[in-house]
């Protein structure tokens, strides 16, 4: 069975521990890491391309929503605010904790903010609470209480927790490359999901992602150099060409339409940056009820950012024999300045994509990569029509890929003879595509854990972190039940 090797293995690079050979690279240890500047370049084009579709959905979701007073944010505004926050975040990810992990808005958060926040108060207060919630996880960071979660997590179910990743990255290419679709619910079954929009593979732009598909897997399994990078150009090049020569339903593409902008320099609007109330919202809902939303928002940036900082980093072979990362609580810090910067520029809470995956696929094994990512989006200020210029169904064949290579390279490591730790870990990786969301598999991976555990007489071994956020997790879940929110 092929190991997490595979993604080593198909771009290769320098030895592990080389030399340095300038001042850059020693300060990213870019030769110490085992990789090489033009794989981390490549890596910060894949992930740039595999996320950039946040530009056109984090103003969709927020958009369309209205605050108390039936306020809408304006579109160009939320677009700068997107894309800025994405740039100085991903920038300060590279620079301070030295992992390529890129970073935006988090589309779990986007939506509390949107759904639960919103409607109840005004813009300011709703993304003043997100603000809150990135301080309290600066928080937690600053009093090591953070690190110590993650560092309390058994081996077994960090496994659990990268499969789960990698199974959920497969499902968000599937389904955003239209693959797979939810079926509509005036159907009434009980089978959400569906091949094509309607049980068939219909029209050209699903074409461009199978090709695409199998493009990436056979230049990964031809082990060529670059390989998700060229898949996602070429793929571009002939969704332009089919969108120029063929009758496509634009509708058919998604969020973004493979045609070039005939103007394709866009003014940036800074009108939301800064529009925030730290505590008007508390005024609207009362304390308890803010407290309930602010810890919504934490919880969510909390654990999908654990989730992706241990999968992504175990991929890129980051990870220490006992879970461990170098410069853990930086990149930790970060993600909470992260938080906060997401609400202070009205984008919402920003957090770390799972989609670094693809520019980890594709080499990328330190932060210089973001500073790629960092600086495309920088050039996405400015030219946002040629950066979303690119479909999803041309980038998402990057997330089948390395979803396929993280499942492989990580469930033989987990003790199936266990099942104290086994049933935790599988019902981690299920939940997370199942409830398209990383933290719900978190938590009800922890919380099995810690009962299977308890059941079996081994409490002594479970840390008492666990007990903390499993209790924290099995609150959250029975909230709606309490009518606390």
């Amino acid at each position: 069975m092929p190991t997490s090797a595979t993604v080593t293995d198909a771009v290769p690079g320098g030895p592990a521990g080389a030399p340095p050979h300038n001042a850059v690279d020693r300060y990213f240890k870019i030769s110490e890491r085992g990789s090489t500047f033009g794989r981390e370049i490549r890596g910060g084009f894949a992930t740039f391309f595999a996320m950039a579709y946040i530009i056109v959905l984090n103003p969709i979701i927020l958009g369309s929503a209205k605050d108390m007073n039936g306020h809408q944010l304006d579109n160009g505004q939320l677009v700068t605010a997107t894309v800025v926050t994405a740039a100085f975040t991903t920038l300060l990810m590279g620079v301070i904790g030295n992992v390529p992990i890129a970073l935006a808005a988090g589309l779990g958060v986007n939506t509390v903010v949107a759904l639960q926040l919103a409607p109840r108060m005004t813009w300011p207060d709703a993304m003043g609470m997100v603000v809150l919630a990135g301080l309290v996880v600066m928080l937690l960071v600053a009093t090591g209480l953070r690190e110590r979660v993650m560092n309390a997590v058994p081996g077994g179910l960090r496994k659990g927790i990268s499969i789960g990743i990698g199974l959920f990255i497969l499902l968000i290419g599937l389904v955003d490359s239209g693959f797979v679709s939810r079926v509509p619910d005036a159907a009434h079954t009980t089978v959400p999901l569906q091949l094509g929009n309607d049980g068939h593979l219909n029209g050209w732009p699903v074409l461009i992602f199978v090709l695409g598909a199998l493009l990436t897997v056979a230049l990964l399994v031809r082990k060529v150099t670059g390989a998700i990078l060229i898949s996602i150009v070429a793929m571009t090049i002939l969704a332009l060409v089919i969108n120029a020569v063929a009758d496509v339903n634009p509708a058919s593409w998604g969020l973004t339409v493979p045609e070039w902008p005939g103007n394709p320099v866009s003014s940036p609007d800074f009108g939301l940056i800064g529009e925030v109330s730290l505590f008007g919202g508390f005024q609207h809902v009362g304390i308890l009820t803010g407290v309930l939303f602010v810890f919504t928002v934490l919880l969510s940036s909390f654990f999908d950012a654990m989730g992706t900082i241990m999968g992504v980093g175990d991929e890129a072979h980051l990870t220490t024999e006992d879970g461990g990362m170098p410069g853990m609580s930086r990149i930790l810090f970060v993600d909470g300045i992260a938080v906060a910067a997401g609400g202070a520029s009205s984008s919402s809470g920003t957090t770390c994509f799972v989609e670094s995956t693809a520019g980890v696929g594709e080499g990328a094994r330190t932060g210089f990569a973001n500073l790629i990512t960092g600086g495309l989006f920088v050039v996405a200020l400015f030219l946002t029509p040629v950066a979303t210029m690119v479909p999803s169904q041309a980038a998402t064949p990057a997330l089948v890929a390395v979803g396929f290579l993280i499942l492989s390279g990580s469930i033989a490591k987990i003790d199936w003879s266990d099942f104290t730790i086994a049933i935790p870990a599988f019902l981690t990786m299920l939940m997370m595509p199942f409830t398209y969301s990383i933290t719900n598999g978190i938590g009800i991976g922890f919380i099995t854990f810690t009962v299977l555990r308890i059941v079996v007489g081994r409490w002594r071994e479970v840390p008492a972190a666990m007990y903390v956020v499993s209790a924290v997790f099995a609150f959250y879940y029975l909230m709606p039940a309490l009518q606390l929110t």
